[in-house]
């Protein structure tokens, strides 16, 4: 294989890393809504969503974080 194929090879593997975390932040972000409004219902309470969605976002930029500092 050639050096420029290997290169166009590495820069569209970068694309699908980095367009994958276009998409981890709102499914993070929703799945921390989603298990918050479950204990919600489960538990009969108004107000756990909140600490979930949080939860959610934290985690969302913890990943994002972790795949950024990859390249670094």
């Amino acid at each position: 294989m050639s050096n420029t194929n290997r290169n166009k090879r590495k820069v569209w593997q970068q694309v699908g890393r980095y367009t994958s975390l276009a998409f981890l932040m709102p499914t993070s972000v929703f799945v921390g809504y989603l298990i918050g409004w479950g204990l919600d219902k489960w538990l009969g309470t108004t107000w756990i969503f909140i600490p979930g969605l949080l939860l959610g976002i934290v985690a969302g930029f913890v990943e994002l974080i972790r795949e950024v500092q990859k390249d670094a």
